[in-house]
């Protein structure tokens, strides 16, 4: 008794007949396939373009309604990374001291602060991408990666309102006018690929595992710090001899950093190439294109699995 008890049921395939065959052999005639099947990586490439329009209008849509309920409205787009300045100036910059060394401090601060919110901004929301929208995803058959990808240029858009901001900023502090300006031109188009990239690969960990998402505020706090936001690894390395070898190129290497420094290359005229680490238009390059064509491939390979269970 305790043998037939114990030993699990049997269960066995049901055997293919003809008239499975043949409906089969019908729905490839007519062009029918699986529903949610996940097309190939062309097929996935055009229908994201195809639907282009509505992930500018998606986003335009979430900037909009970002601050609808809030008195000040849109201005609050700038001023949350103003305030969040002003508070790494008094910590870090009056405090701390990180100032010393630092020509056009503020100039310094405010940029790096501008560029790591939007890259932020942007994992955290691309995190939240798929499991804060399972209604639209469920409701609506589009490609999934719209939802990220829309996320990221929200915060794109926010960050240019800001920009307005910086260069007012960067003339009150006495940073002239210059035609290095026009290299925060693709500086952010490099940044904008990596973020999407990264969002992208979150959005498909986040899918599956929820809780991912209140795990990510502390992995960006962490990552800030080590970025240079608020203090110059220029300064630091020259500084502090006795670090370990590895650790200069691994700090000037860091994907966060890199876009930093460029825009403060761009933008601020103190700020000189030899602050800069070797070849960084290719790293800052190598670092977009491996975030943004890796993500990609990587959501695309989950698509039928977004909405589900």
């Amino acid at each position: 008794m305790s043998q037939v008890l114990d030993t699990p049921p049997q269960t066995t395939a049901r055997p293919t007949t003809p008239a499975d065959d043949d409906l089969a052999a019908l729905a490839a005639r007519h062009g029918l396939t699986v529903s949610g099947a996940r097309p190939s990586l062309p097929q996935y490439v055009r229908q994201l373009w195809a639907r282009r329009h509505f992930i500018t209008a998606f986003a335009t849509a979430k900037l909009t309604a970002q601050y609808s309920q809030a008195k000040l409205g849109q201005v609050w787009q700038v001023m949350t990374p103003l305030l969040n300045a002003a508070v790494y100036y008094l910590i870090f910059g009056v405090l701390l001291q990180t100032k010393k060394g630092v020509p056009d401090y503020v100039p310094f601060l405010v940029t790096g602060v501008f560029i790591w919110t939007f890259t932020q901004s942007s994992i955290l929301a691309g995190t939240r991408a798929i499991s804060g929208n399972l209604g639209l995803v469920r409701a609506l058959h589009f490609p999934r990666a719209a939802l990220p990808i829309s996320f990221c240029l929200q915060q794109l858009q926010q960050l240019l309102f800001s920009m307005a901001a910086l260069v007012v900023i960067l003339l009150v502090f006495g940073v002239p006018v210059a035609a290095s300006w026009v290299l925060a031109i693709p500086a952010l188009i490099l940044q904008f690929t990596f973020n999407a990239g990264v969002s992208m690969i979150m959005a498909r960990l986040g899918a599956k595992t929820p809780d991912i998402a209140q795990l990510m505020p502390f992995v960006l706090r962490t990552w800030m710090y080590v970025s240079g936001v608020m203090w110059s690894i220029d300064h630091l390395l020259s500084q502090h001899n006795s670090l370990p070898g590895w650790v200069g190129p691994v700090l000037q290497a860091n994907p966060a950093a890199v876009y930093i420094d460029l825009m403060r290359f761009a933008l601020i005229d103190s700020f000189h190439a030899s602050q800069l680490p070797d070849h960084v238009w290719m790293l800052a390059t190598g670092w977009a294109l491996l975030a943004g064509v890796g993500g990609f491939i990587y959501f695309w390979k989950a698509e039928e699995t977004y909405g589900r269970g």
